[in-house]
């Protein structure tokens, strides 16, 4: 079913311009549009239609768990990730207190091979996902364990664009988040946030969260192995638990990404296509590629819930 395909040779402000009300009805029902055939105008363009699209300008990409730069202001390479790598599905940003509503996706350069951005519905995901388990994780909500280690991935002096702890330690409060200094240069920050959400145009209830994708157990095995030759799990630089602590058991995690897995679609990427993604009804994932794939990215609107507060000292998490 996703997307909802608009091709055309057109202007593509003018087709926003004239048709919004009719797109915005389209990326609300469908979870995604794909814009087709029309000359973008490269990056400068790209940040032009989301203006148009949303309303405002492209967000700045804060908190962030992927490698990316920014190819200009706040359009941002999709993920600086290996080209042999795959990307599971994730709804952006869903693990933070803010995420934007709307994503953006632009091809400046196919894939020689494979590369599409597959897309699930997670109101699908939703309705899939065994009624006991998302009653479990609806009650208990699930909690995001992120540890920052010299020379291993983000450091946190970048994601939290600060040199001053107390800054870190004040941003962090203000959202929900614990922070423990685990070493000289090391931190970690734990958070619990809803599983289940409730689309903000349609009332559905929507599977909007990263316990999947941040899991450990989702990682390929050959990294998830050398991770855990290198850290004790609750060193690891992202993984997920029930919101008290509680382990979250292998065949549930499995079901979970069976789930995605069961609504995924895709399509192959054509150059100057603008893939425009509702965040809270569709999440997103990349497939390995071989070839000069170039996909920008922005995103817009942001969105949030009610903060919830980490119930327990931050630390090693209780397994259940």
């Amino acid at each position: 079913m996703l997307p909802a395909l608009v091709e055309d040779d057109g202007s593509v402000l003018e087709l926003i311009t004239k048709d919004r009300p009719a797109l915005r009805r389209s990326l609300a029902e469908r979870g995604a549009v794909l814009l087709r055939g029309f000359d973008i105008g490269g990056v400068d363009g790209f940040a032009d239609v989301v203006r148009a699209f949303s309303g405002d300008d492209p967000l700045t990409y804060a908190e962030r768990s992927s490698p990316r730069h920014s190819i200009k202001g706040d359009i941002y390479t999709s993920t600086d990730y290996p080209p042999a790598e795959e990307i599971f599905l994730h709804n952006e940003n869903s693990y933070q207190a803010v995420w934007p509503q709307t994503l953006y996706f632009h091809c400046l350069g196919e894939p020689l091979t494979q590369g599409a951005t597959p897309l699930a519905d997670i109101r699908q995901v939703w309705q899939a996902v065994d009624p006991a388990v998302r009653e479990e994780f609806t009650r208990r909500r699930w909690r995001v364990v992120r540890n920052f280690h010299p020379g291993f991935g983000v450091p946190w002096r970048e994601l939290f664009g600060t040199e001053e702890r107390s800054q870190v330690e004040q941003y962090c409060r203000s959202r929900g988040m614990q922070v423990e200094w685990t070493g000289r240069d090391s931190m970690r920050t734990t958070a619990v946030r809803q599983a289940v959400h409730t689309h903000p145009v349609s009332g559905e209830p929507v599977w909007f969260n990263h316990a999947t994708f941040f899991h450990v157990s989702t990682l390929a095995a050959e990294v998830r192995e050398g991770l855990l030759g290198i850290f004790d799990e609750p060193d690891l630089p992202t993984n997920t638990y029930f919101g008290d602590g509680g382990r979250i058991p292998d065949d549930v995690m499995d079901h979970l990404r069976g789930c995605y897995r069961a609504a995924s679609r895709r399509f192959d990427w054509r150059q100057g296509d603008v893939l425009v993604v509702d965040n809270m009804a569709a999440a997103h994932a990349r497939e390995p590629f071989t070839g000069p794939r170039r996909i920008a990215v922005a995103m817009a609107e942001p969105s949030s819930a009610t903060v919830v507060r980490v119930p327990e000292p931050a630390g090693t998490p209780v397994m259940g």
